[in-house]
């Protein structure tokens, strides 16, 4: 079986078919091109999953061949082969949406190696766009993006339980969707032609509580005016959507408990039971089993709430998510504000990826309606992130103190000057910072940084820094290191 299709660019036949012999032998289908017109040509009857193509050719060039490629959708991976000299039309690839480059010569092992990361990469794409397109088909009404695992196995609850009339208690971290999780069993449900109504009981004082809940009489209280109809009455026939269920006293806990036993409940001030028919989902953040051990949640409530549970995981365990999560909140928030699609850069959407999200699914919305509100160019870079997402998601080490002030809202010094961001600048003190982390082995440090060996030595080239570091060699190969590509020349 095929391990993928790759295409082969190269004016030398020699090159060509040395890079055939190679990459069959490892079980990959290989079809070559002799310049880039051949190769846009083949492309456009066979979807490769990835192409290497050299830089200097006859008639078009490489870049050109990047530019047109990745333009396309879905877009090829593009991996640039080059010579040590063309170092900046590398960097420029890269920047117009090359996956990697490779120095020539060619070394076996680095590769296969980047060949396979970049393989591994159109998997991962091709299998979120289709279970994207099968996502979007189930639940595009509710409003729900995910294709990861644990989300599929969410989506079968809906289905199933859905159709019943049974409780649900949906638990989660806060910000991770529950409500979203409600409303789509209700639309899927035989109420969903009669109300939804959602409360959270985290933020009705205790003292109005009763009276939201079951409604009260005129008189029933100062400021009781005029009968009011409580929430179970006005989700009569639909479904009721208690949020944050374990922030109820325990008086409170007996009379929902009574509610949902009886099918009946009494207004505040009133002497009539009145029957309701209301589906109850129910959710929280809170550990209910604990509640219970610990005596602030009754036990009765737990098993009478507890008959079908949807747990839901925080973002950061679903991080593949967060890709697709990220185009469809950028999306919402361009139309809501009536300015054009933006995109997001790939050095954006990595630091989105490695980012924590403490407030879930929630945050990550917020912070991307910001950045749409900030972002001057056509797609939303990195510097238009809060700094907790930007500077906590570099890989590796603990923060710098710059970077800890910077995120604890604290005072700032290189990394926000007064006359405002030099993205140049940062890049290089992030540089030097690893450097020195990684005691100037240039492999430790692009570890730390989630860089190319190549990458980072290239940009160390560009800053200079091997030089201000006073490293005095790159790193002999048995530190984890490669030999410098002036030493193969």
């Amino acid at each position: 079986m095929s391990k993928g299709q790759i295409l082969v660019v190269d004016d030398e036949m020699a090159q060509r078919e040395i890079l055939r012999t190679i990459l069959s032998a490892e079980g990959y289908r290989v079809e070559t091109a002799g310049n880039a017109a051949e190769a846009v040509e083949k492309s456009t009857r066979t979807h490769f999953d990835l192409v290497l193509t050299d830089l200097r050719m006859p008639g078009e060039d490489g870049l050109s061949l990047v530019r047109q490629l990745t333009r396309e959708d879905p877009p090829t991976l593009v991996i640039l082969m080059t010579a040590y000299g063309s170092m900046d039309s590398a960097d420029q690839a890269v920047k117009l949406g090359a996956f990697d480059y490779l120095t020539k010569p060619l070394e076996r092992d680095e590769l296969l190696l980047i060949v396979n990361r970049a393989l591994e990469q159109t998997r991962l794409i091709q299998e979120n766009r289709l279970l994207r397109q099968q996502i979007e088909e189930r639940f595009r009404d509710e409003g729900i993006v995910s294709s990861h695992y644990r989300m599929q196995e969410v989506f079968d609850k809906i289905h199933k339980v859905s159709s019943s009339t049974s409780t649900v208690l949906i638990l989660g971290e806060s910000g991770t969707g529950k409500e979203l999780i409600a409303r789509a069993i209700h639309r899927h449900s035989p109420r969903k032609d009669r109300p939804f109504v959602a409360v959270s009981c985290a933020a009705i004082p205790e003292t109005l509580i009763e009276s939201e809940l079951f409604g009260h009489e005129r008189g029933a209280f100062t400021g009781a005016s005029a009968r009011q109809v409580g929430l179970f009455e006005a989700a009569d026939k639909g479904t009721l959507f208690l949020d944050e269920i374990g922030e109820l006293n325990v008086n409170m806990q007996a009379k929902v408990l009574r509610a949902l036993q009886e099918r009946e409940i009494r207004r505040v001030g009133g002497r009539e039971d009145l029957k309701v028919d209301v589906r109850i989902i129910a959710a929280t953040n809170k550990d209910l089993e604990v509640e219970v051990r610990g005596g602030t949640f009754r036990e009765d409530l737990y098993y009478r709430l507890n008959v079908v549970t949807i747990q839901l995981p925080p973002l950061r365990d679903r991080s593949t998510d967060i890709p697709q999560l990220a185009e469809h909140f950028v999306a919402k928030a361009c139309a809501e504000a009536g300015r054009p699609a933006l995109g997001i850069t790939t050095e954006a959407m990595r630091r989105l990826v490695q980012y924590h999200w403490p407030g879930n699914i929630r945050q990550l919305e917020a912070v991307l309606q910001r950045a749409v509100v900030l972002s001057d160019g056509k797609k939303i870079d990195y510097a238009d992130l809060p700094v907790e997402v930007r500077f906590s998601s570099l890989p590796g080490r603990e923060p710098s103190p710059e970077e800890a002030a910077a995120a604890s809202g604290g005072p700032v010094r290189f990394l926000l000057p007064a006359q405002g961001i030099n993205l140049e600048e940062v890049e290089r003190d992030f540089i030097v910072q690893a450097m020195e982390m990684a005691g100037g082995v240039i492999a430790k440090a692009a570890k730390l940084l989630g860089l190319s060996y190549r990458t980072l030595q290239y940009r160390l080239e560009k800053f200079q820094i091997r030089r201000e570091a006073g490293e005095a060699s790159a790193p002999p190969e048995d530190e984890g290191g490669e030999p410098p590509p002036t030493a193969r020349q």
